[in-house]
Parts: structure tokens; sequence; C-alpha cells
């Protein structure tokens, strides 16, 4: 999709903001609601000129996504002047699964250069985002971090390649700490049937992706006129699920 204007000399591409990632990211179908991911309500709170392209799917870690070929895929549509938006580590924890895990100091920081070096060969603007805390409380009720090390290994990765990082994991921690472990039930996909600790309600999605875009202008990855909405109200009504494809 395409929001861009008009400029003198003819039509100006807008840039894309992609996103690489799991389900906490991901686009949900109709099959799915309530569930949501951020990159669902991004768009919300960006600019014009700005298009978001959510390549997130379920269950991928960022090993998994590359061997089904599906950062080529992403890669292949990345223009100069792009941003991609890369977030994994819930699936890169299952040890049990040797076709989704990498551990944390070698193979995760291995397998992220890959979408650092295709972003910049392509001219495009590669960041990094720790990921999504899920809803975890000890029996004090302080929320207790459930990613290992897998979050100081992408900071160390983003400081070692001198490229922005968005904190998402820090950021949602101290979110669902203020909130308490009763308010942030609304904030994931608690319904009268499921108690899901890890996925987003519209209104867990948006405050997520508030989080991503603040982070967004705090790196000076974008500029004050590429967001909005960053202090208003976004009603949750403007969440959608489309039908799966066929």
């Amino acid at each position: 999709m395409s929001l861009g204007g008009t400029a003198h000399a003819g039509t100006r591409r807008a840039r894309t903001v992609w996103i690489a990632g799991d389900s906490t990211a991901a686009q949900k179908y109709a099959p799915a609601a309530p569930e949501t991911g951020w990159g669902t309500a991004l768009p919300f709170l960006l600019g014009r000129g700005l298009a978001v392209a959510n390549h997130a799917v379920n269950g991928r870690s960022s090993k998994s996504f590359v061997d089904e070929g599906r950062l080529d895929a992403l890669l292949a549509g990345v223009r100069p002047g792009d941003l991609l938006i890369v977030q994994f580590a819930h699936n890169d924890e299952k040890p049990d699964d040797p076709s989704r895990y990498t551990e944390p100091w070698t193979t995760y920081q291995r397998y992220l250069r890959l979408y650092l070096d295709g972003a910049r060969a392509r001219g495009a603007r590669p960041v990094l985002a720790t990921p999504v805390e899920r809803r975890r409380f000890d029996a004090d009720g302080r929320a207790v971090p459930s990613h290992g090390e897998y979050p100081e290994a992408m900071r160390a990765l983003a400081r070692q390649e001198r490229i922005a990082l968005l904190d998402v994991q820090a950021l949602s921690l101290a979110l669902w700490q203020e909130l308490g472990p009763e308010a942030t039930q609304a904030y994931f996909n608690w319904t009268d049937t499921k108690q899901d600790n890890t996925h987003f309600s519209p209104t867990g999605a948006i405050a997520v992706a508030r989080l991503v875009a603040r982070e967004l202008l705090r790196t000076r990855v974008l500029a004050p006129h590429d967001v909005r909405r960053l202090d208003e109200e976004i009603p949750t009504s403007w969440i959608t699920w489309p039908e799966a494809a066929a």
C-alpha cells in the first residue's frame, strides 16, 4: 500500500516500515479474533508517507523465518530509505525445537545479523526491537521478565552494529508493572474460554504499538512529523480481522 504524497517532480513513493517478527506482532485473521498483533496497530501511529508491510508470522523465530525463505521474500520488496523492524525471541527460546531454537549469544545474534545485512545492502535502515514481555507476575505482584538473556544479547548486538534499538522488553515490563496483575488482563487475549498471557487484545496491541512508535521517535529513526496520536486515544474499533486468505 502507498500513502505517499505528490512531489513537484512527480509521484513520490512512500517509505515502508517492514516488520519481521512472530505472533506478538503479526496480523491476525477472523478465526483468531480478538487476538491482535502490535503490528496491526502501528499504522494508526505513523504519519502520511509511511506505509507498513507486516511480515511477522505466528510461531517463527529468527532462525525459522530465515530458513523458510521469509526474509528473502521480505527483502525482495525493500527499497532505499525503507525501515526494517526486527523483533524475535519468543520462539528462539524453545530448546526442544531445533527448527526454531537459537542460543542468545551465538546463533541468535548470527541470524539477526542476516536481517541487518540484508536491509543495509538494499539501502534500508534496520532497527532491532527487544521482544515484548509476557504477562507474568510473582506472588508479590511484581512483573517478572521472561526472555532470559535474549534481550541483552540483542542490546549488545545493536551496540556492536551501531544501529537503533527499540527496548520494547524493558518498556513493556515497566508498563505491566504499572498496571498490575488485574488490569493487565485487559491487555492480553483473555476471554471467557482462554487466559493467554503472551498475545494481545486490541487494547494491548495498541499500547505496545505506542511503545514502538515512541521508541522510533526517541531513537530518531523517525522524525516528529512521522508519528501521530502518541497521546491520543485510539479506538479499539479501528482494529479489524480480515478473512484468512484462501
